[in-house]
Formats: structure tokens, sequence, C-alpha cells
């Protein structure tokens, strides 16, 4: 079964005077299928910790292992190939392309390998109904309300099955009903989906009260 297993991680950034400690000592495991809530204050290192995970930033020191791989053993190319192939990241600006369709922004993360092809074609498109958006895949992100982006965000994470789903403060700039809406089309993906793993960081105790589990950072 796969796990993903974080162990005293400690991140700290240089200065002029001493060491500015984000994180320290924080360590968490999750299960497939499973999913987390991070919660706690602005400065606590959530987002710090989500870029760890995602191996988007290296740990000061502590140990990340998804499965059995530590992807900062990695070299550099087998490490963007990791996070290309087992993590999709939802942000809260949705980091759409404007001149592209939704369909397009959707299958955009397959083209650092090759040119989508059919099958991909049909895996967007479920993904883009699943999202609630099958009469909007020509459509372009300026035509759509920030929520619909936001759902078009999420099944642009999903289209490569990532094993691992993070999202960061993904309803944050939503207003709440909308916000409800998203969080839980992102729950829905990752549960039908059975075999990710789902990590969100929020301010919104009613998303976080929605995931499986709950770790709440402090200012370090």
């Amino acid at each position: 079964m796969l796990r993903l297993v974080a162990h005293d991680l400690r991140k700290e950034y240089p200065t002029p005077a001493e060491p500015l400690v984000v994180l320290d000592q924080v360590s968490l495991s999750l299960d497939q299928g499973e999913s987390l809530a991070i919660v706690g204050p602005s400065g606590s290192g959530k987002s710090t910790l989500l870029a760890i995970l995602g191996a988007l930033d290296r740990p000061t020191s502590g140990q990340v292992t998804l499965g059995e791989v530590d992807p900062f053993s990695l070299s550099e190319s087998d490490l963007a190939a990791f996070r290309r192939e087992k993590v999709g990241f939802v942000f809260q600006d949705h980091h759409l392309l404007p001149q592209l369709s939704v369909m397009e922004n959707v299958l955009l993360p397959l083209l650092a390998d090759r040119r989508p092809c059919r099958r991909d074609q049909l895996r967007a498109e479920q993904l883009i109904d699943r999202v609630g958006l099958a009469d909007r895949q020509t459509h372009r992100p300026a035509e759509l309300s920030g929520g619909e982006r936001q759902r078009v965000a999420i099944a642009r994470a999903l289209i490569r099955s990532p094993r691992l789903l993070l999202a960061d403060e993904p309803t944050g700039n939503l207003d709440a009903a909308t916000a409800t809406q998203v969080g839980q089309t992102l729950i829905d993906l990752q549960q039908e989906e059975e075999e990710s793993l789902l990590v969100v960081v929020t301010h919104s105790e009613s998303l976080a009260n929605r995931l499986q589990q709950k770790l709440r950072l402090d200012k370090a």
C-alpha cells in the first residue's frame, strides 16, 4: 500500500543574524486513499511544508518518502520526472493559461512528455465533465467564473492520475458557497481515484473538517 511519510522535517533560511526557522521537527504519515488538512496561522510554514512534500523545495534536514521513493535522493532529471508523474498541484491562484481553452489547459501537463493522444483526450473529457464543465470545454479562462477556473485547475492536476494530490488554499479566493462546492469536488475526485493521497493547506475550518486527518502547525 502506498504511504506518504515525512519524518522530523526542518526548514531554515540563512539571514545575516541567525537562521530563520520555518519548520521544526514536523512529522506526518498518510496512507493510500486518505486525506489530510494542514492548518495553522499565517507564517507557520504550511505552504513550505506542502512544497517539500511535493518535492518543489528541499528540507534542511529530515526525510520524505512516497512509497519506497525518497525524491531528494534522485538526480535532478529523475526528480523532475517524479514531480510530473507522481504529484498533482492545485494552487490558490488557478494558474490557467489565458490563451488556452479549458480542454487545452487540462491537457497541458502531458506536453512535457508527449503530444496528447485520443486516450488522453477522453480522460480530460471525463475529468471536465466530473467537475461540472462539460459544456465549457472550448471556453477560455476569462469566460469562466472564479470557481469554474479553480475546478479546471483540479481537473488539470488529476490528468496524470497522480499518486499525491497537493492543494494550497484551493478555496482561498472564492466566496463561501463556491468554496464549499470546489472543496467537495476536490475531495470527491480524490476518493474516486482510490489510490491517491490528498493533502490540503487551508485556513477554512469547514474544508479541514471534511478531510480525514488534520495537522496543525504553529510558528516555529
